[in-house]
């Protein structure tokens, strides 16, 4: 599949980014019937046989090979992530027609993915990691910049995206911040190809997320985003409420971790290798389903609509932008 062909196709230049425990079948399959594409983390499935099920149920409604919507699986390439090279399997089972690789070097899920036909996208937060991912012959680079939910980047995407087009030719995802038609046309403005959207897909309907956290997004603003590593040991983002609701003072965000906290947090999942079914929900769960993340763009958020009625309000919020523009 080439990558331009199937973004013209699109209704909007958007990737539903995919978000633990939030993201599911039913998410990717409303989001790429409704024009975009839908996607989701491999880890959200607890065991390979949920996976195996998942990627079924999203075949079976979306169609495979040339003739499939576009729609794209997360897989973590890391080492730490015991399950990668069975999730791996999978993925060249069912044949996504994207997938999208996080923490790790992506060129053997590269070379497997290009014999079926697939494209892979690298999630990349500097120049370095996506030299690297550029290198190992990825076919997009998603840029991960300042004020992304979850695990978030430093850069502006003024910054990153000038940088990153001066040495490579394919594909630009930029995520951060990105929750309206306004914003997915300024990064097409500075050179991006695709956004890249999470928070915003966190309060439709489709998603998994709890009514709390749906209440909590429609509430915040900006400035109730806190970034800390004190979560999961990088830099994330976070809701501001579901820290003090967790017990834990806004005061301690940016705190760098000690040696012995790193440690407690990858020992489980290092101990997870010796365990043939890997469950990510029980090392996670407290950081994840109690702790919520969300990017800076949730101030624009004030509803909770289906994914098709979402995707239509922004083609609508893109088509008034670019028409104020044209008109200027």
């Amino acid at each position: 599949m080439k990558t331009q062909n199937f973004i013209s196709k699109l209704r909007l230049p958007i990737i539903q980014s995919p978000m633990f425990i939030v993201s599911n079948a039913r998410l990717v399959i409303a989001s790429s019937k409704a024009g975009i594409v839908g996607s989701f983390p491999s880890a959200n499935c607890r065991t390979l046989e949920a996976l195996d099920q998942t990627f079924s149920e999203i075949t079976e409604a979306l169609g495979s090979g040339k003739e499939a919507l576009p729609w794209a699986v997360n897989l973590i390439v890391s080492k730490m992530y015991a399950r990668s090279n069975d999730d791996l399997d999978l993925i060249l089972k069912h044949q996504p027609p994207i997938v999208i690789t996080s923490l790790g070097n992506p060129k053997e899920v590269v070379e497997k993915v290009h014999k079926y036909g697939g494209l892979v996208f690298s999630d990349v937060i500097n120049l370095y990691h996506s030299k690297k991912a550029i290198d190992a012959g990825v076919d997009g680079l998603i840029l991960v910049c300042n004020g992304a939910g979850g695990h978030t980047g430093e850069l502006s995407p003024f910054a990153f995206v000038a940088e990153v087009r001066e040495i490579f030719d394919g594909t630009i995802i930029v995520g951060g911040s990105i929750s309206s038609g306004d914003s997915i046309l300024a990064i097409q403005a500075m050179g991006a190809d695709m956004a890249y959207m999470g928070t915003r897909f966190i309060a439709t309907k489709e998603s998994d997320a709890t009514e709390e956290y749906k209440e909590m997004i429609l509430n915040a603003s900006a400035s109730d985003i806190i970034k800390s590593n004190k979560i999961t040991g990088v830099n994330g983002n976070w809701l501001e409420q579901s820290l003090k609701n967790a017990g834990i003072s806004p005061k301690e965000r940016g705190v760098k971790q000690t040696l012995g906290d790193l440690k407690k947090m990858i020992m489980p999942l290092i101990k997870q290798k010796l365990k043939v079914d890997f469950d990510i929900s029980k090392v996670t769960a407290k950081r994840w389903r109690d702790i919520f993340s969300a990017g800076q763009g949730v101030g624009s958020i004030s509803n909770v609509p289906s994914v098709e009625d979402l995707v239509l309000e922004l083609e609508m919020q893109h088509a008034k932008s670019k028409s104020r523009i044209l008109k200027g």
